[in-house]
């Protein structure tokens, strides 16, 4: 809600933020995107993910409806074929994930939220991630949808659900649970 959907920069940071939100992407992982990586038809996207892996990701329907009404109204004529393509000319494609997480970070500080160890774009990953773990995903699942290659960069994600933790936990000598 902090993004002016009504202007063509609002419809940009919408859809930059609903697939940080909603997939769980990288800052350079949305900055990257080509359109050519977009199949409509199958519903996916194409993403260079880090350590040069390439994968498919499947686009929801409200990702997709926010990335339609930025390219039917709002990215501006321009050679590149970057997805997201800066506002203001030149129009180009991001060079980094450094505009993505701008982006991100100016959302955060419109929408008041303060607090946070770590703001920016990576905030809606984390999110995403424990959102899913409190909703019943297990941490596989999890590291599966955030393409971690060990499964212990997934495990930071269990600390923050606090009451399933205490389901595991050990009562302590001498103290009454």
């Amino acid at each position: 809600e902090s993004c002016d959907r009504t202007t063509a920069m609002g419809r940009r940071d919408y859809a930059v933020l609903m697939m940080l939100a909603k997939l769980g992407l990288r800052a350079t992982e949305v900055a990257m995107i080509d359109l050519n990586h977009v199949d409509w038809r199958a519903g996916e996207m194409l993403l260079l993910a880090k350590g040069r892996q390439r994968t498919r990701m499947p686009m929801p329907p409200d990702v997709g409806a926010a990335i339609v009404a930025y390219l039917q109204d709002g990215r501006p004529q321009s050679a590149s074929r970057r997805l997201f393509v800066r506002a203001l000319a030149p129009h180009v494609g991001f060079a980094s994930g450094c505009a993505i997480t701008m982006i991100a970070k100016t959302a955060l500080d419109r929408a008041g939220i303060e607090g946070c160890a770590h703001r920016g774009a990576h905030i809606f990953r984390h999110s995403l991630a424990t959102d899913l773990l409190r909703s019943g995903a297990t941490l596989s699942e999890i590291g599966q949808l955030l393409r971690h290659g060990n499964h212990d960069t997934t495990r930071i994600y269990a600390k923050v659900d606090v009451e399933a933790l205490r389901t595991v936990s050990l009562r302590w000598p001498g103290v009454a649970r």
